[in-house]
């Protein structure tokens, strides 16, 4: 089995080296290169092709959040953000950008390597109730967040189960949560999530949340 390739793009060389250690020491995690600015992490992606970019939310040269949407733009490499506080505004500006989520600086050394073989797996590594913060963001907000809204004819590739699956998914609902409502067991909500997913195109569930409010499948404030 391959191990999960990883860049870690911090400018402070203490915390970068830190998490490069940490990772590069399990089995299953190899680190393939370091990166103090934006520019270079994007650089280092492009000559790696690593797995998993853990990015600093703040960096110099370029920006962590412009990094994170070039990257994801023209690589299927997942990003994962890093920030000193969880409250942090320019999350959902990441989020939005395409990364799959985010570990705070302070985060323990198991919770690390966890976040980054849950987003190798394709996971998005955010908490429901964070997930729910990002759906008040679009419901404050109630317009587009993206800029251009995404074309809802891509929604006509799903089944009726699977629109129901992503109006949940838009709610922030876990699986678990999903499954209880739909009347069905977590493994069929996988199997509906991965097919929502696929279908359109997604990198996770987060992103599928995006989609929802942008496409007009989910309208903010109608009680969805």
């Amino acid at each position: 089995m391959q191990p999960i390739r990883v860049i870690v793009a911090d400018d402070q060389e203490l915390v970068r080296a830190g998490f490069a250690m940490i990772l590069d020491a399990q089995p299953d995690i190899e680190v393939v290169a370091e990166a103090a600015d934006g520019a270079q992490a994007v650089e280092a992606v492009a000559r790696h092709a690593p797995d998993v970019l853990l990015l600093d939310i703040r960096m110099p040269v370029l920006d962590g959040i412009e990094a994170a949407r070039e990257v994801c733009a023209t690589s299927p490499c997942k990003v994962i953000m890093l920030t000193t506080f969880d409250v942090d505004d320019y999350v959902y500006e990441a989020l939005y950008a395409g990364a799959s989520g985010f570990l705070l600086k302070d985060v323990r050394r198991d919770d690390l390597v966890h976040g980054v073989r849950m987003v190798a797996a394709g996971e998005a590594l955010l908490a429901p109730s964070v997930t729910r913060r990002l759906i008040a963001e679009f419901t404050g907000r109630g317009a587009s967040l993206g800029g251009t809204r995404m074309p809802s004819t891509r929604l006509g590739q799903l089944t009726a189960r699977e629109h129901e699956t992503l109006r949940l998914l838009a709610r922030g609902l876990s699986n678990a949560e999903i499954a209880a409502d739909l009347v069905v067991s977590e493994h069929t909500v996988k199997t509906h999530v991965s097919n929502v997913l696929s279908k359109l195109g997604l990198r996770d569930r987060v992103h599928a949340v995006v989609f929802a409010y942008e496409s007009g499948a989910v309208v903010p404030g109608n009680g969805d």
